[in-house]
């Protein structure tokens, strides 16, 4: 599904069932907390620590979170996230066609 219709998708389920947009920056402050999220999942799953009896494990439903939280912030903000995506993956592509490829550090 194209980036458009997931920001068209947040913003139906907000005027059905979320009332309104909380303002910008509680949803920024949201938005750090469910990155928390994931820092935990992952530094539990693929680092040191360990899980605790509490920790949520669902990797996938706290990036949702993310992506729906990030969605609330471009659709709040007026920002196509489709354009901007494809702007910036265009600016990657060439800065980097063959910077990846070129590291010693990737390719060891």
């Amino acid at each position: 599904m194209p980036i458009t219709e997931l920001q068209k998708q947040v913003d139906v389920w907000i005027k059905k069932y979320g009332v309104r947009y909380f303002n910008e920056l509680t949803n920024m402050a949201v938005l750090t907390e469910e990155v928390g999220e994931v820092a935990r999942i992952i530094s539990r799953k693929y680092g040191e620590q360990s899980f605790k009896e509490t920790d949520h494990k669902d990797l996938g439903e706290e990036l949702s979170d993310v992506l729906f939280v990030l969605l609330c912030l471009a659709n709040q903000t007026d920002t196509d996230l489709q354009k901007a995506f494809d702007k910036k993956m265009q600016i990657k592509t060439e800065r980097d066609s063959d910077r990846h490829q070129n590291n010693k550090k990737l390719n060891s």
